[in-house]
This record gives structure tokens, C-alpha cells and sequence, in this order.
């Protein structure tokens, strides 16, 4: 079956429309209805002819897509090896390696690469059988179906892709999609140098990456995504290629904050950054002194992080306030928190060290819970405006209050700060596509954990109705921004139409050149994909 994709209206959606009623295995007979073309596709995954020969009548003989699937599934397997490649009944630690049980699901088969050419093998195989996947980093998005998929398709599990190494000159840092932030950093700083990154060490490199990435120091360097030198990426076709601002110009710039859309990416090569020792310390307050804690982190974010080696974690939960204060050189006492020295902690939870980022982790996971829970994002933004987010405080502590008694569930309030010279290294360090408005700025973000699957459409309710009464106050004001980060942004959230009509263009452009059959539209299982704007 051949596709046609249309583009449609201001947002430029896409259309599938299809010879047929409905998607099916006859459909894809149509495709590949001679034994030429299965030896063909064969020969160039590296089938044996006994191979082909068997996996060429199995595949003449489905009766339905599922037994297609199993096909596709056998041919990885045997293209790949046995060890790269787990089929039904798939082992449950694979599928929890997902944070958040909202993704858990069991695929017809995992994947799991070595390197690119394998990566290439898997999309080829895809691509030849038009079965449905998945591409999994570190899993650690909450949004159902964006790094698995149930036993309709495959899973891409790139955990395997987690290499870090350092260029001679220590300039370049090339890290796999599938390690984690913490290996990562842990790593880099032994020998003497840092990167852009996650703030959470159990993030995966890939997913961070692909969504822009704010880290502790974006205030001083940008986003981590600006930081990149390179993307080496396999295209729908299984071509594997590089993207640069020299190579690929358009890719490149795409990449940078576009999502899952244009290929997949298995080495992220980073500019280093200058920062090794950092000073920083950790402090928590009564939920009592909110108001005064978010006065004091206006005044910072108003006059203090003018001062581009400050940042602050700010983050309001039901119970305390924590605030994390970090300074990308070693210090005694920065000047630029002075709006927070009168203010006295519940507990001092980490006093102030010099330390490293790698050390940051290590003292965050500490912290983490071994419990399972049910998670989800959500993301808005606004001008700085102390009494508007003091309004929007009240209005989420008494729903979330009122959640929590009800269900059990906890969520915070979260304040990330934006300032000029991040969005400033964005466009010095060749552009992004995420088309942030120029001038200070926050990004509020709210994490919510809850136990019982019967609760979803409830907690999820209450964050929904933040967000709609943030846009509403915020336009009341004339403080609201569109922008919604895309790495905290939930499943029903648009992080790409905020990106302004220009640069949505410009990706619909990047993708159907890069991707002409629209493979990472239709066949992917979900994400935040242009196809559905």
C-alpha cells in the first residue's frame, strides 16, 4: 500500500488517506508482494538464503498483522542475534526499566542495539514490514506510549547505546542516546570536564537531548541541546548520516528541541563547558513561608540571576518548600542569593560545599523513593510576576490539597527561571527551533505521583484546570507566555504548535525531506509528533 500525506490548515497536519478502508496485511502484501523483493530486503540485512527462504513462506503465509509482526520480530533476530533481540514472553525488568507505570506495556518484541548499524538493521526491518515502534532512551517521560509500546509493535530499547567518551583535546564530548545523565557526568568529571545534561541523574541522554534540556548552569551555556556539535542519525531509510551546522544544516537545527521526527539519533556529540567545581547547597522551609519564599525568588529572578553563574531549584511540595541554590565556580557565600539569607530553614538538608555535578547526583538519588508510581508532567509559562505567581500558588496548594485527601496523590509547584542569556546562547550557538520570546521569564512545572490506575483521569483533571486558570490569569495580567517546554510538558499538551508557525514550517520541511515516507509519523507509536498537530 502506498501512502499520500497532504498538508492541511495553518498547523500544517497531516492527512493520511489511503487506497483502503483500513491499514491491514493485505495492504501490506500490496507493498511487497514478490519473493524478489523479501530475498532483496534479505540480502541487505544480511540473511542467510535458508533464512530468507524460511522467513519469505512464514511471511506468505500470515493471515494477519499480528503474524506479520512475529515475522518482523523473527527477522530481527536473525539479522541481529539472539542477544540483541527478546520476543514474547518478554521479561517484566525490560518493561519496568519505564519510570512510570503509565508506560509499562508488553511489545511483541525488544530490540536492543549495539551501534548504529544496528539501529539502521531495526528501522529497515520496520520500515519493510510497516509495523508499529518505539524508541526508548532512558524511559523516563510518563507520557503513555512515547519510549514503549504494547504487543502491536516493537520496542527500539537503546540502553545499550550508552558509551561516553572525550575527544583528545577534551573539546568534544560524544555520549550514546541510552546512558544516563549520571554515568555520564560521573565519567566526564573524572577527567577533568563537564557538559550540559540533565538535572536528574536518572534521565537518559537521548530523550533530554531531543526535547532542548535545561540543566543547572542553561543560564550561563543555554540549553543542552544548543550545546551539540553534531548528531550522528539513522534516517527512515536506514541511511546513516551526521548532522552539524556544516553537514545537514536543517537536521541539525531541527534537532535541537524538535522531538522524535526526523530520525533517530545514537551519538549526541557536546561541546564541553568550562565548569568543573561548582558550590551549592540545599535547604528546606515550612510550607508556611511560600510567600516568602517565592517574594525572595522573584527578587532573585528579577536582580540576582543577572548574576549568570547562579541558579536556583525552586520547588513548593505538599509538605516543605526545598530550595537548591548552585553556583557554577567554587565560592563561599554568592552574592547573588542575598534574597534568600534572611530567610530561616525547617533543615539544612546539604550545607554548602564545593563540589561537582557528578557529586549532585549522587546526593539527589539519595533522596529517590523505590516505590513505583503512576507519574505525569505538565508545563506553562509566563512573564515575572510575583503576584501572579503567588495567585496561582493559593489556586494549586488548595486543589492539590484537596487531591491529595481524596486520592492520595502528591504533586508540586515548580519554578525554572528563563533568563535573556539562555535564549541569547540559543541564537549565538546557531538557532533552536523552540522560537522562545526574547526576555526574562519562568517555566512553572508540576510532577504528580499517585498509586491507582482508577485515579488517572481525576489527577490528571486537576493539573489541566492549573494550566487553563494560569492562561487565564496570565492574559488577565498580560504576563501569559504560549511557550510549553516539551520535557515537561503532558501527553495533551502541543509543545511543537508553540514553537510559532515559522519554525513549525521549518520542521514539517526538515521531516518530509529527511523522512519522505513519514515513517516517524504514522508508524511511531506516539510522542510529541508533528503528524498530530
Amino acid at each position: 500500500m502506498r501512502l499520500r500525506y497532504h498538508l492541511v490548515g495553518p498547523l500544517f497536519a497531516w492527512c493520511i488517506v489511503a487506497h483502503t478502508t483500513s491499514i491491514g496485511l493485505n495492504d501490506l502484501r500490496t507493498r511487497t508482494t514478490t519473493t524478489a523483493d523479501f530475498a532483496s530486503f534479505g540480502q541487505g540485512i544480511g540473511l542467510s538464503e535458508s533464512t530468507i527462504q524460511t522467513l519469505g513462506d512464514q511471511f506468505a503465509q500470515a493471515s494477519n498483522p499480528v503474524e506479520a509482526l512475529t515475522v518482523a520480530c523473527r527477522t530481527a533476530r536473525e539479522s541481529l542475534g539472539g542477544a540483541q533481540v527478546e520476543a514474547t514472553p518478554i521479561d517484566q525488568t525490560v518493561v519496568e526499566v519505564n519510570w512510570s507505570e503509565t508506560c509499562y506495556a508488553y511489545p511483541s518484541c525488544v530490540i536492543q542495539p549495539r551501534n548504529a548499524t544496528d539501529v539502521s538493521t531495526s528501522i529497515q526491518i520496520i520500515n519493510f514490514f510497516q509495523v508499529k515502534f518505539s524508541v526508548r532512551s532512558g524511559g523516563h517521560s510518563p507520557n503513555p506510549g512515547w519510549s514503549s509500546v504494547g504487543s502491536e509493535g516493537i520496542l527500539l530499547d537503546l540502553q545499550r547505546l550508552n558509551s561516553v567518551t572525550l575527544s583528545g583535546n577534551g573539546i568534544v564530548a560524544s555520549l550514546g542516546p541510552g546512558g544516563r545523565w549520571s554515568n555520564a557526568m560521573k565519567v566526564l568529571n573524572a577527567q577533568g570536564v563537564s557538559v550540559q545534561g540533565g538535572r536528574l541523574g536518572q534521565v537518559g541522554v537521548g530523550g533530554l537531548l531531543l526535547g532542548g534540556g535545561y540543566f543547572y548552569t542553561s543560564g550561563q551555556f543555554g540549553l543542552a541541546a544548543d550545546n551539540a556539535k553534531n548528531f550522528e542519525v539513522v534516517l527512515s531509510n536506514g541511511t546513516i548520516i551526521n548532522a552539524s551546522s556544516n553537514e545537514n544544516a536543517d537536521l541539525f537545527w531541527a534537532l535541537k528541541g524538535g522531538g522524535p521526527n526526523f530520525g533517530i539519533v545514537t551519538r549526541f556529540d557536546l561541546y564541553t563547558i568550562p565548569v568543573l567545581e561548582i558550590w551549592g547547597k540545599v535547604q528546606i522551609y515550612p510550607t508556611d513561608m511560600a510567600f516568602e519564599l517565592l517574594e525572595a525568588f522573584d527578587e532573585w529572578q528579577q536582580h540576582g540571576a543577572s548574576d549568570i553563574k547562579s541558579s536556583v531549584a525552586f520547588d513548593i511540595g505538599l509538605d516543605y518548600v526545598t530550595l537548591g541554590l548552585i553556583y557554577s565556580e567554587p565560592a563561599t557565600s554568592p552574592t547573588a542569593f542575598a534574597p534568600f539569607d534572611h530567610l530561616e530553614p525547617l533543615q539544612v538538608v546539604v550545607p554548602a560545599i564545593n563540589t561537582t555535578f557528578s557529586n549532585v547526583y549522587d546526593i539527589l538519588s539519595a533522596s529517590y523513593t523505590n516505590t513505583t508510581f503512576r507519574h505525569d508532567y505538565r508545563g506553562a509559562s509566563s512573564r515575572i510576576n510575583t503576584e501572579f505567581t503567588k495567585e496561582m500558588y493559593t489556586f494549586w496548594r488548595e486543589n492539590a490539597v484537596a487531591l491529595y485527601n481524596k486520592t492520595g496523590a502528591r504533586q508540586n509547584f515548580a519554578i525554572q527561571h528563563v533568563g535573556a542569556n539562555l535564549i541569547q546562547q540559543g541564537a549565538d550557538k546557531g538557532g533552536n527551533p523552540l522560537g522562545i520570546e526574547a526576555g526574562n521569564q519562568q517555566w512553572w512545572t508540576t510532577l504528580m505521583d499517585w498509586e491507582n490506575e482508577g485515579d488517572d483521569d481525576l489527577v490528571r483533571s486537576v493539573s489541566i484546570n492549573f494550566t487553563e486558570q494560569w492562561k487565564k490569569r496570565g492574559q488577565d495580567l498580560g504576563v501569559y507566555l504560549p511557550f510549553e517546554y516539551m520535557n515537561d510538558a503532558s501527553r495533551d499538551q502541543n509543545p511543537l504548535a508553540s514553537y510559532g508557525p515559522e519554525n513549525l514550517a521549518s520542521l514539517v520541511k526538515v521531516s518530509q525531506k529527511y523522512d519522505a515516507e513519514q515513517l516517524f509519523q504514522t508508524l511511531q507509536n506516539n510522542g510529541f509528533l508533528l503528524s498530530k498537530l
